[in-house]
């Protein structure tokens, strides 16, 4: 299929896309590349639309747009959308996504971008909603089911889109049969709220014979994520921290307010909550797809691998005590030294947390038959964070 690659309303190239292997078999012309995918500034070669390397990760690009091969019970889902591979679904509905503005418009065709997207107009979800989070559900019975934003979700973790009031929500369950990564993001939330960090709310819900987490989207049709993997694609890497720093300065080089701040913000976050898996897709930057400015640094989010979710030992308190800093694993002892100047976060704001945090856990444990013995090492390891960080506070200069 012979098509455009848009972003929004403008251009970006004209390719052949093989509808079979989901690649980009030919590029035609580039129309614009400032208004491509981020990632591909690295592996543009200019007045060469045969070079090999930027369609293949033009490919790639498109391809990592579906969903992933690792989603929780991946089998169960495709089973239940009667398809064989999650990339079948990348163009169902024209490889549009709630997190940037790209699609693919075949060439002739006259519609546009404010004829179909999802942030204007509504879409199906009930039934991928419950054939991605549901235990117990039927196949997909109606075509335009599989014309949603779900085709374009990323990450393990079972999720769908829904559309309450107007606004567009993510919902995500646990992993496998694990049910503390959707209060793990309520707990995120709740730190960032009484500390003031910007970050996207999430909240507790039941659903059928779960828990989810459910949060609105951050991004609105005139904006764009830019995750940190594809900024720093384009910059020498060093070492982690060596890295940070360059990606720091490249924020403030766009004029980024307070961009320091806010990643370290990111980081005083993690080492509360104990989060294990801050990669870097997960914290990015916030781009206007119309004018390519960089608006701000991106609402923390996803946050649910925390609080040594993967280590309970019903018999022993395990405490892992190592995070992600860019491409290493450190101790979060060593992530927080990344933090300029601790005394300005006042942790009196989080008194009361730990007791919130175990009537939360509580309040949900007829759904989740979480065990009071589990609840009660929970709120120790989160007081035992708090306690760390008043520490590091008392001690620094």
């Amino acid at each position: 299929m012979k098509c455009i690659l848009m972003n929004k309303n403008v251009e970006v190239l004209i390719a052949e896309y093989n509808e079979t292997s989901k690649f980009f078999d030919q590029i035609y012309e580039i129309k614009n590349i400032l208004y491509a995918p981020y990632i591909l500034k690295s592996f543009y070669v200019e007045n060469d639309i045969h070079d090999t390397l930027f369609r293949t990760n033009l490919s790639e690009w498109f391809k990592g747009r579906g969903i992933p091969s690792w989603r929780d019970k991946l089998d169960l889902l495709l089973h239940r959308l009667n398809i064989t591979a999650p990339y079948e679904l990348l163009d169902k509905a024209f490889g549009l996504s709630l997190s940037d503005q790209y699609w693919l418009k075949p060439e002739g065709s006259n519609i546009s971008y404010d004829d179909i997207n999802f942030f204007d107009h509504d879409f199906d979800y009930a039934e991928f909603m419950e054939a991605s989070l549901s235990m117990n559900s039927g196949s997909i019975t109606k075509e335009t089911s599989l014309k949603t934003p779900n085709n374009t979700t990323d990450g393990m973790l079972r999720k769908a889109w829904i559309i309450e009031n107007g606004t567009r929500y993510l919902l995500k369950g646990g992993y496998k049969n694990e049910v503390l990564q959707p209060f793990n993001e309520a707990l995120a939330s709740e730190i960032c709220k009484r500390l003031g960090f910007h970050h996207v709310e999430y909240t507790i819900e039941p659903y059928k014979d779960m828990v989810v987490s459910k949060c609105p989207c951050f991004i609105t049709k005139d904006t764009e994520f830019v995750p940190c993997y594809q900024i720093r694609n384009d910059m020498q890497r060093h070492d982690s921290i060596k890295d940070y720093e360059e990606y720091i300065k490249k924020l403030e080089d766009h004029h980024i307010e307070n961009a320091r701040e806010k990643v370290e913000n990111m980081y005083i976050l993690d080492f509360l909550i104990m989060n294990e898996d801050r990669h870097l897709n997960n914290f990015g930057i916030i781009r206007d797809v119309n004018t390519l400015e960089w608006i701000d640094v991106a609402p923390i989010f996803d946050n649910g691998q925390s609080l040594n979710v993967e280590y309970y030992d019903e018999e022993e308190l395990y405490i892992s005590g190592n995070g992600r800093m860019f491409y290493e694993v450190k101790p979060f002892d060593e992530i927080i030294k990344v933090v300029k100047n601790l005394k300005r976060i006042d942790l009196s704001k989080l008194d009361g947390l730990v007791e919130w945090f175990d009537d939360l856990l509580h309040e949900y444990q007829y759904i989740t038959k979480m065990s009071d013995k589990r609840i009660h090492q929970l709120c120790i390891l989160l007081n035992r964070q708090i306690d760390r960080l008043k520490e590091f506070i008392l001690n620094s200069p």
